[in-house]
């Protein structure tokens, strides 16, 4: 199906004349970059953000309650886009695991290094500069784009847009989210949630072991039988299969020469699709019970501030979702990114967790995913992004809104 003639008439000049607008991103990148923004340690990338967002002349900027970054361009009063990216990074890791600074912004051979340039800096840049795209040109559109950059999404993904929804009352008809994609096309994940194990012992003096129960022996013999539950979870045909593993191990006793009467134990667990939380807990505790280690299972809860001092709490789980393949949303995006990067975008799903687990795993606003960047860079010492990619996005982003809002606009669409 061919978009209307106005759709092209106001989203071709973005595409043909935006090389050296384009361009001017990669300073901002480096900035972003360079200024570390640990979750919950957002506000000076966030002063960043706000700054450009007005030099770019986005007509409405302001910071929302928990700290993200509002920019608007358009027609209030009718339909809504919204752009996603995320401010916050995890951190640096080892540093001697990294041949540059990653903090520098360095560029070498059309790559910017550091942390943070592929998850997310670098599309969160496109994403700013695109709009800013259509800024510049005095664009109309038929609705609004709002660019939300957001916080702490690295540890507690859809909580910083829950609370744009929910408490804000910014209710999008479509979401774009900007994780990398290598220039691809997502359409889900699988979902993500943390369990909490406590695997119980009988302490005693270490000297004579026998006298007590060793809940560290417990605890090993229970990974075990976790990792022969891992190799026999549900399998989706398009998300992959459902996976599980043991990430963190403590003891509790009272020193080093007593025998541990607690270890706890932290579940990463990635659900598929036609798994759910309440199936993913009975299947430890049934391990627990098969390999007669006695202890407790329970779901993670997070508690955060937010750099604005904004507090939130929450149990650590996150729905995988899936947009249809025939969804107008995925063919309109993927038939506008065809006509700004001379190909049509393969689709994907990612293998990480994203904010659409809100958007599209707990309240179904249509979401997809479209970013600069290759995926498994993300967490990586000496992280980079191609520069080339930074460049493309930023006048496939512009294109993209225009091309979405208008079919979004059409009464009998």
């Amino acid at each position: 199906m061919v978009f209307s003639s106005l759709t092209y008439r106001n989203s071709d000049p973005v595409r043909k004349d935006a090389n050296n607008d384009a361009s001017a991103c990669i300073g901002f990148l480096q900035r972003l970059v360079q200024t570390p923004s640990l979750s919950g340690q957002e506000a000076a990338v966030a002063r960043l953000v706000t700054a450009e967002m007005h030099r770019l002349n986005y007509p409405d900027v302001r910071v929302d309650r928990i700290g993200n970054i509002i920019g608007r361009y358009g027609k209030p009063g009718g339909p809504i886009l919204l752009l996603n990216g995320h401010m916050d990074t995890v951190g640096v890791g080892d540093p001697g695991a990294w041949t540059r600074d990653p903090f520098g912004g360095e560029i070498i051979d059309g790559y910017l290094y550091g942390r943070g340039s592929v998850d997310m800096k670098g599309p969160l840049a496109a994403m700013i500069h695109g709009v800013g795209l259509l800024a510049a040109r005095g664009v109309e559109l038929p609705g609004e784009v709002i660019v939300a950059a957001v916080v702490q999404e690295e540890p507690t993904e859809g909580m910083a847009m829950r609370v744009l929804v929910e408490e804000e009352g910014v209710r999008p008809d479509w979401v774009v989210l900007g994780e990398p994609t290598n220039m691809q096309v997502a359409r889900g994940q699988r979902g993500r949630m943390e369990i909490k194990v406590e695997v119980l012992g009988r302490s005693c003096h270490a000297s004579e072991p026998d006298a007590g129960e060793n809940a560290l022996s417990n605890a090993a013999r229970l990974i075990f039988g976790l990792d022969l539950l891992g190799a026999n979870l549900m399998n989706d045909a398009v998300l992959g299969r459902g996976t599980l593993a043991v990430t963190q191990l403590t003891t509790v006793a009272g020193s080093r020469n007593v025998i541990p009467d607690r270890c706890d134990m932290v579940i990463d667990r990635r659900l598929t699709l036609g798994e759910t939380p309440n199936r993913a807990l009975a299947e430890v505790e049934t391990t627990l019970q098969r390999e007669g280690v006695r202890g407790t299972v329970d779901v993670s809860n997070y508690r955060s501030v937010s750099y604005s001092g904004y507090e939130t709490s929450g149990p650590e789980i996150y729905p995988a979702w899936l947009l249809a393949e025939d969804h107008p949303l995925l063919r309109r995006a993927c038939d506008s990114l065809e006509r700004s990067l001379g190909r049509r975008p393969p689709l994907r799903t990612w293998p990480f967790s994203t904010d659409g687990v809100y958007t599209m795993g707990m309240v179904g606003i249509p979401t997809i995913g479209f970013g600069p960047g290759e995926s498994r860079r993300a967490h990586t010492s000496d992280e980079r992004i191609l520069l080339d990619d930074v460049n493309r996005a930023v006048p496939a982003y512009a294109a993209l809104v225009v091309d979405l809002l208008h079919y979004l606009a059409r009464p009998n669409r």
